[in-house]
């Protein structure tokens, strides 16, 4: 079981104040890719797993923001450690 519940909104700032929604869908790609259970909301998106390998995915979302040409970043974070284990499901099957 998961140790990790993160939450992420990533904001990046373009050289032109472009449309950001390609840069945010390539954040979410990373996620995708990654291979862990995730949810995408309107204003965020959160991830299921083991702490070490959700901050990593954030670092990639990041580096990845800056080589599509965002001169930088902002990310917002909301982290819930449980070393005893935690599912997304834990906290929204009532709501289901």
């Amino acid at each position: 079981m998961a140790n990790s519940l993160i939450s992420v909104q990533i904001i990046p700032k373009t050289k032109t104040y472009e449309d950001v929604i390609p840069f945010v869908d390539a954040a979410i790609k990373i996620i995708d890719d990654a291979g862990v259970k995730y949810e995408v909301h309107p204003l965020e998106t959160t991830m299921e797993g083991e702490l070490s390998e959700l901050l990593d995915i954030i670092r990639v979302m990041n580096e990845k923001m800056i080589e599509l040409g965002s001169v930088n970043v902002i990310t917002q974070v909301k982290i819930l450690y449980q070393p005893s284990g935690i599912e997304l499901s834990t906290l929204t099957e009532k709501y289901r």
